[in-house]
């Protein structure tokens, strides 16, 4: 039997992953959380084999969650879902420990297949998110220039962002000019646009 947690911030969607996966006669629902950071505790405590884990969750995302757990609970498997089927996310995911990453429209017989598979310790990716992000590549941006987009994207002023940032004003600058340049956007909040919609950040 697998053991499996459910992590989505929508109750709806974590309702209904839990109704369709609970009819597979060797997957248990142990455990279903709304955060990301209620993930580690959740796993540890259900001894779960696989984690199911949304992008986008308050608390830390999933991505940042699948980090966690790969430190804490190494046995622990994850196969993220996501409506957000962001090249970019991808290869974050991948680089976070993730063992398979679907997006949500993936027929329930699929994503049943999807954790056995990541549960017998392969490797599972929605083949034209795979292809999609070989053909895309990596992020242009340094991990510093994605902190200060992120930090940025909120409409804070220069100063805001450096002091949050613990940097100068004229590095923020420069990081930003930098960040506009690379993506080809008009303005930093356009650069934000562009880095999200290619799950840069």
């Amino acid at each position: 039997m697998i053991r499996l947690l459910i992590a989505d911030d929508q109750a709806l969607v974590r309702g209904a992953l839990t109704a369709l996966l609970s009819l597979e006669t060797d997957i248990e629902v142990v455990a279903e959380v709304g955060r990301g950071d209620e993930v580690v505790d959740a796993a540890r405590a259900s001894a779960a084999d696989v984690a199911l884990l949304d992008i986008e969750m308050p608390g830390i995302d999933g991505i940042a969650a699948a980090a966690e757990l790969r430190e804490a609970v190494p046995h622990c498997r994850v196969l993220m879902v996501t409506t957000f089927g962001r090249p970019g996310y991808l290869v974050r995911a991948m680089q976070a420990g993730a063992s398979g990453f679907v997006v949500k429209d993936t027929p329930s017989a699929q994503l049943a297949d999807a954790v056995r598979r990541v549960a017998n310790g392969f490797r599972v990716v929605d083949p034209s998110l795979a292809a999609e992000s070989l053909a895309q590549g990596d992020s242009p941006l340094t991990e510093r220039e994605t902190d200060v987009l992120a930090a940025a994207r909120t409409g804070g002023s220069i100063a805001d962002v450096a002091r949050i940032l613990h940097l100068s004003e004229g590095t923020v600058r420069n990081h930003l000019s930098a960040v506009i340049g690379k993506t080809g956007a008009r303005n930093r909040a356009d650069a934000a646009r562009i880095a999200e919609s290619n799950g840069w950040l």
